[in-house]
């Protein structure tokens, strides 16, 4: 059988700015509680979670403020574009990542939201510690320098 990593996976929403504002700890995959014109939704690839957090309150870990536009077909039976989310975790995924939330102050980041091979909706969280001026500025100078490097090894060849 494929490993995970093989599996095809069509991403729908990237947050992108996570990695740049956020130090990246432990990376989890989990399932998200969706309705009918969410998924629906999903597939039309519209969604986007660059303002959205997760919490591990009362042994379930809830995603909030994410945006899934309404289902353009689905008149009268359409869902809330920002509603809570309960996310699909094992008990010990969520105890792990309401311990890093209390005792050591980092936070729940979303990181991307995908279909796996099998079409279903998951979504990749992070723990992650918040990045100080300095040290975005730090990450981008070694950013710019790799990519500098890059070049150089490329041009002289």
């Amino acid at each position: 059988m494929a490993d995970k990593k093989e599996q095809p996976r069509k991403v729908v929403a990237d947050n992108r700015r996570a990695r740049f504002d956020f130090e990246i700890g432990e990376v989890f995959e989990a399932g998200i509680a969706l309705s009918g014109t969410e998924v629906k939704s999903l597939r039309g690839g519209k969604a986007t979670i660059s303002e959205s957090y997760a919490t591990a309150k009362t042994g379930e870990a809830i995603l909030y403020n994410s945006y899934i536009p309404e289902y353009l077909k689905a008149n009268q039976f359409n869902h809330e574009p920002r509603r809570p989310r309960k996310l699909l975790l094992k008990k010990r995924e969520i105890a792990k990542l309401w311990q890093a939330v209390e005792r050591e102050g980092m936070t729940v980041v979303p990181l991307r939201i995908y279909f796996n091979g099998d079409g279903r909706a998951k979504i990749e969280i992070a723990i992650a510690r918040g990045r100080k001026a300095h040290d975005k500025r730090e990450a981008l100078k070694a950013k710019d320098w790799a990519r500098d490097k890059q070049r150089l090894m490329r041009d002289k060849g």
